[in-house]
């Protein structure tokens, strides 16, 4: 079981069908209440949900104008998708971010949209991917190789973040003369987080990763997601990896009604051995809700330090 001391929470708010008025008020609100240590958006272009021609707004755009509101709040995305951006644009727009961050970046990696079949890793339905990529010009590529680009852009964002002046000769993606000036406040980078749960992608976590995230409760049982985190231990005994500097991250669906059985299903997470609670706020989003959060949910269990237990980059 999970010291709770050293249990962390965040919180989500998915910027589909909800106002920037509204997700810049939830988050000012959580930068005050320093049970919740950090806030995330996600990285997707169309509604995955309810009416097809509502708004969402583009995270990466988003997470910079609240980055510039915030002053304590760790932040970032769960998680980006790899598949949008070029990996050095993606690098450059990190940095950027961190700077106006004054250093609170977090990134959050995932493989994007890959050619899946519906119902694919536990999660009900068509693959949302499909219409989203076709919108916007975007190709979708095999589980296989996406994974492959994902760990190229991982190369790539360290080699940024590390180097004045950057070549780079993959599979995928050819770099030269990269240059990323300024560099990022934290050195020698942001904290790198990779979203998923395949066996696969797991061992690129084991490999790369300073933070792991995966879809808790409605999406995946708490059972799937500790026998996941099983496989992740196991990559990193074949690597020599100390499991332990890979913070284990799991987003939960928030009841407002209903805020013990949120609170039952943290427990038994933590029990799990997951030390990473990111609380996903359903919409609309009442006034003051960080604070029935803090006192509702994660009264009791947040640490008491929440600076100390913030990831850090490992070798």
């Amino acid at each position: 079981m999970t010291d709770e001391t050293a249990v962390r929470f965040g919180i989500k708010t998915t910027p589909m069908h909800v106002s920037y008025e509204d997700i810049r008020r939830v988050w000012l609100e959580a930068d005050a209440v320093p049970e919740i240590a950090d806030a995330w958006l996600w990285d997707h272009l169309l509604p995955v949900a309810g009416p097809e021609d509502g708004q969402i707004h583009e995270g990466w755009t988003l997470l910079s104008a609240l980055a510039a509101q915030t002053g304590r709040l760790r932040l970032g995305l769960l998680v980006t998708s790899n598949r949008v951006r070029p990996p050095a644009l993606l690098g450059k727009m990190a940095s950027t971010v961190d700077v106006i961050s004054g250093g609170r970046l977090v990134l959050g990696l995932g493989v994007g949209g890959t050619r899946q079949p519906p119902g694919a890793g536990g999660i009900p339905g068509a693959n949302p991917a499909i219409a989203e990529y076709a919108a916007y010009g975007l190709p979708l590529v095999p589980p296989g190789e996406g994974i492959e680009r994902l760990a190229e852009t991982v190369a790539i964002l360290k080699g940024m973040w590390t180097r004045d002046v950057f070549d780079f000769e993959g599979r995928h993606y050819r770099l030269r003369g990269t240059r990323c000036e300024p560099k990022p406040v934290q050195r020698p980078g942001p904290p790198l987080l990779i979203g998923g749960w395949g066996t696969r992608l797991l061992r690129l976590v084991a490999e790369h990763a300073d933070m792991w995230n995966v879809p808790g409760p409605p999406h995946n049982t708490v059972e799937y997601v500790a026998e996941r985190a099983r496989v992740l231990d196991a990559h990193c005994a074949e690597l020599g990896r100390d499991p332990a500097g890979i913070t284990r991250s799991v987003q939960v669906l928030v009841s407002y009604d209903e805020p013990a059985t949120t609170r039952e299903t943290v427990g038994r997470l933590v029990d799990a051995g997951m030390n990473h609670i990111v609380l996903n706020l359903p919409r609309p989003y009442p006034r003051g809700v960080a604070r029935r959060l803090a006192d509702e949910i994660i009264a009791g269990r947040h640490s008491s330090d929440a600076s100390a237990a913030r990831p850090r980059i490992t070798a």
